[in-house]
């Protein structure tokens, strides 16, 4: 902003309006003294609002609201209709350049607002803003239509009439009525019966009792040779016609016939079917047979006499499948339907142990003509999976369950209140399944959630068992999938299988060290997990089952010739 000019020309002249002569101002009184200079803001609000300011030509204020604008404007059109009269020449000329230019600015000012009209803008605002009363109009009542006696036509679709499009009735669809809980299959089921199909059932009990005479399991002795091993599992191949789906639903449980010159295997499904697939056989030879209305969770041949299966399911009971006879008769039935698994503890198959879900254990004697325990103790252990007899000192037995894999004395069982002879600690969750070697015992295999496969050393039979080996694995299977289970080489007693969730799908054979040893893969014929494995006692052949009632055999040359 430029300075206001020389300050001798803002100096306030006398009230008479004319200097005075010779440029001196007036004597003060004496006694008086003189004011303090004032400051120049001081002088700029003394200049603008003292008393020079009437004789300068009533310089009006500058509007600061609408409403002065407006009383000033009114002022300035008066006297611009007036005449439009100027200042006097003699003021005008005492005005500097600045103070004519900003008058001249404040009159401008003055004309626009008044052209506004913001008074009499608000005015209206005001009144248009103020609340009408509103007249409540009441609508007349409407009359009731009399009835006439008639009933009104509905309308309805043909789909809602069971019409086709030419009107034709459609047929009644019965009624499904919610079926009441299924019982227990009680007595013995025959294994041929009058259905069709007898043909393929009768081919196959020949070939089952053919096969089991005589025949004996016979435990193969351990290759001294690892790589040898390792060999041998290269040349095992799945091909066309070694893949069939043997039960209808989801696979729980497997197992081999032990024959060594013809090869049956047995599959248990999740509704309680055990399916029979003859793999020596050119017409693939398959049979159902419902046994169970639960899961079957366990299947074994009798190691004495493998014209003999035995099956356990959820329903609580335990069956025994007799070819020679051609029935399949109850050996337990439980109070609960609370099964989980069963193992021998003797070694003609004669004696049982079976687990429940609840963490009991019963003591089975098949020569018995009852159908119920010998005796039962309570573990104490939450959701007991499975269970499994040292193969040497048949007196112990392994347990899996919730974050546990102990070992128990059978002969210390009591009713309840049972201690644990040895346990095998570092599992953080569930823990699936936990199985001894097959040949001398000195090894457990645990599978537990916490994605984690356990080797232990149990050689010795001490409280506390030493982890061996711990392999990171994917164990979560979820729901549609059978829980995965470590099952050993019958031939070895260092390698196990066990299913896998990797890509592309695979079953996996691992050392007793923590080494992988194999993985069993094939892009044309193997696309799904198989939760469950078995390997065959002697010969070389691997066979899997997925959720979906199908198996997968993995085979060398044993087959060949089929």
């Amino acid at each position: 902003m430029k300075p206001m000019g020389n300050r001798r020309s803002l100096r306030p002249v006398p009230a008479s309006g004319r200097p005075q002569p010779g440029g001196q101002s007036r004597k003060r009184p004496s006694g008086r003294k003189a004011p303090a200079p004032a400051s120049s803001s001081r002088r700029l609000k003394r200049r603008m609002t003292g008393p020079g300011t009437e004789q300068r030509g009533d310089i009006p204020p500058v509007p600061t609201t609408p409403i002065e604008a407006d009383s000033l404007s009114s002022n300035q059109s008066d006297s611009a209709s007036s005449g439009d009269e100027e200042l006097p020449l003699a003021q005008s000329e005492q005005l500097s350049a600045y103070e004519k230019k900003r008058l001249k600015n404040v009159q401008e000012n003055a004309q626009f607002f008044a052209s506004l009209s913001m008074l009499e803008t608000a005015q209206r605002l005001r009144e248009l803003g103020k609340r009408r009363p509103i007249k409540r109009q009441i609508a007349p009542r409407r009359e009731k239509v009399k009835s006439s006696g008639e009933q009104p036509i509905i309308r309805r679709s043909m789909r809602l009439l069971r019409l086709d499009p030419k009107g034709i009735p459609l047929p009644e669809i019965p009624i499904e009525t919610q079926e009441e809980p299924e019982e227990r299959i009680s007595g013995p089921v025959k294994m041929i019966g009058n259905e069709e199909g007898n043909e393929i059932t009768e081919n196959l009990m020949n070939t089952w009792l053919e096969i089991s005479q005589g025949e004996m399991r016979i435990k193969g002795k351990q290759p001294v040779e690892l790589k040898k091993y390792k060999s041998s599992l290269n040349k095992m191949t799945v091909q066309e016609g070694f893949v069939a789906k043997v039960t209808t639903n989801r696979i729980c449980s497997l197992a081999f016939h032990p024959s060594q010159h013809k090869f049956l295997v047995a599959a248990g499904s999740t509704y309680g079917h055990v399916g029979l697939w003859d793999l020596s056989s050119e017409a693939d030879a398959i049979h159902q047979f419902r046994l169970h209305i639960g899961a079957v969770n366990c299947l074994h041949f009798s190691p004495s006499n493998s014209a003999e299966l035995l099956s356990l399911s959820n329903d609580g009971t335990v069956r025994c499948g007799n070819v020679a006879a051609a029935v399949f008769d109850e050996v337990y039935t439980s109070n609960t339907w609370n099964c989980s698994a069963f193992d021998f503890l003797s070694e003609d198959g004669s004696t049982l142990i079976v687990s429940h879900w609840d963490g009991d254990v019963a003591v089975v004697d098949r020569r018995t003509p009852s159908t119920s325990a010998e005796s039962d103790a309570y573990l104490g252990i939450n959701h007991l999976r499975t269970v499994s007899v040292h193969p040497v000192h048949r007196q112990y037995f392994v347990t899996a369950g919730d974050q546990s894999a102990t070992i128990f004395d059978i002969r210390n069982l009591k009713k309840s209140h049972n201690k644990a002879v040895a346990h095998m600690n570092g599992h953080t969750k569930k823990v699936n399944s936990a199985v001894f070697s097959p040949i001398t015992g000195n090894r457990v295999v645990t599978i537990s959630m916490d994605d984690r496969i356990r080797i232990f050393d149990t050689s010795a039979i001490i409280p506390k068992i030493p982890v061996v080996a711990s392999i990171a694995h994917n164990n979560y299977t979820g729901r549609w999938l059978t829980k995965f289970r470590a099952v050993w080489d019958p031939k070895r007693d260092d390698c196990f299988v066990v299913g896998s969730m990797a890509r592309p799908r695979q079953i996996e054979v691992f050392h007793d060290t923590g080494s992988k040893v194999h993985e069993f893969r094939d892009a044309d014929w193997l696309g799904s997990v198989c939760s469950i494995n078995v390997m065959h006692p002697t010969k070389n052949i691997l066979v899997g089952g997925n959720s979906s009632g199908r198996l997968h055999v993995f085979t060398d040359s044993s087959l060949s010739g089929r």
